[in-house]
């Protein structure tokens, strides 16, 4: 069977062992493909204080605007249990029209297509009237520290720029064309812990149940909607994620309960807002209570891409390889364009993702080829 260079590159980079943050030969194969092809290709690697040392890569050919980026990661979650799997998940296996592994729609394949429609550009028309990038990293999957945000400052400090990005991340629910996201809601992650005092529950006067305030702050919490929505976003929502007192007794009253949410929240917020909203909602139902609320660093913000010249040559180029139009979304969860909208209109397109971190993730082998073919439309239309 012979394989596109897509599906083939696809096939090589799953067989690369890339758990975060291990590189597992992934962003090396990537670079000597590029370097190849007249790239000028840096593999630059970043730490910090007991973190672990992240591989990342920029890849660039030209030097000059219009300048058309290509984000996307090589890092993949643990595949879990490898018996569980039909095939080898770091195997690359082909069977049933589709290609099996762990990160194969999230985002091997979308890396893949990207670089392939790239140098099938470069062999059909030469130079390109403007410059392609890739910005790839070894960090999405994990912390989001080393990756992405760290290599596009590297590149800036540089004095380089983009004009535009397109990300690979899979973005279709069921099928090839479905969807692409113009923006995402950001993350804020926060903790609440009520101070109560240790007793017997059969002597509550002499102690003090951290319980019941924190209900109420919960419930304060939860019933009022944070807002409505906006015309491109979903509502914000907060959600409990833990309740835990610590306390394996029947018999005593704990000396604290502590919960943590997260919210994830549109443009109608930014971080500093958002605490403010919390940490008014938290004091008026507390009601005397001792109480300590923090929250986690935000690296998340809301971002939007609004409707215009390059989310309409995107949309239009899916349409016409997959003969659907996109819908342009802002659902699901925080990727890595979110850092690149400060710098560029981003818009994110990629493969199905009914598998992503899931057993026996794959995707189909003409969606990549298909994929292929709509990067390959996005980068004659922009650099034309």
């Amino acid at each position: 069977m012979t394989l596109s260079r897509a599906v083939d590159l696809t096939q090589r980079l799953l067989r690369c062992q890339s758990v975060t943050p291990n590189d597992g030969g992934a962003l090396p194969l990537l670079a000597d493909m590029l370097r190849d092809a007249g790239f000028t290709v840096d593999l630059v690697s970043f730490s910090g204080p007991g973190e672990a040392e992240i591989l990342n890569l920029y890849a660039r050919i030209g030097t000059v605007s219009p300048c058309l980026v290509f984000a996307g990661h090589t890092d993949v979650v643990p595949p879990g249990n490898p018996a569980a799997w039909r095939f080898d998940p770091f195997s690359g296996e082909i069977a049933d029209g589709m290609i099996w592994g762990r990160g194969a729609c999230d985002m091997k394949g979308g890396v893949a297509a990207s670089i392939a429609a790239a140098l099938d550009h470069l062999e059909g028309a030469g130079a390109p009237n403007g410059s392609i990038a890739f910005l790839i990293t070894g960090d999405e999957e994990g912390p989001a520290i080393n990756g992405t945000v760290k290599l596009l400052d590297w590149v800036m400090a540089r004095g380089e720029r983009f004009d535009a990005c397109v990300l690979g991340e899979p973005t279709n629910p069921n099928a090839l064309g479905d969807m692409m996201k113009i923006g995402r809601r950001g993350s804020l992650t926060g903790e609440i812990v009520v101070h109560g005092r240790l007793g017997h529950v059969a002597y509550p006067h002499l102690a003090s149940n951290p319980i019941p305030p924190l209900l109420r702050i919960l419930v304060a919490l939860t019933d009022a909607p944070l807002d409505k929505g906006t015309s491109s976003f979903d509502a914000s929502n907060l959600e409990v994620v833990t309740v835990d007192t610590g306390n394996p007794s029947t018999n005593v009253i704990p000396a604290e309960a502590r919960a943590r949410f997260n919210i994830r929240f549109n443009d109608l917020w930014t971080p500093e807002t958002l605490r403010a909203e919390v940490q008014t909602r938290v004091d008026t139902a507390s009601a005397g209570a001792d109480v300590s609320l923090d929250f986690m660093p935000c690296n998340a913000l809301a971002f939007l891409t609004g409707p215009g010249r390059f989310t309409t040559l995107v949309a239009d180029a899916v349409e016409a390889e997959t003969g659907l139009r996109p819908v342009l979304s802002t659902t699901g969860g925080t990727s890595d364009a979110r850092f690149i909208s400060a710098h560029c209109p981003v818009v994110e397109f990629g493969l199905v993702g009914r598998t992503m971190h899931a057993i026996d993730e794959r995707v189909a082998i003409a969606d990549i080829d298909r994929l292929t073919a709509v990067y390959g439309r996005i980068i004659t239309s922009f650099l034309t």
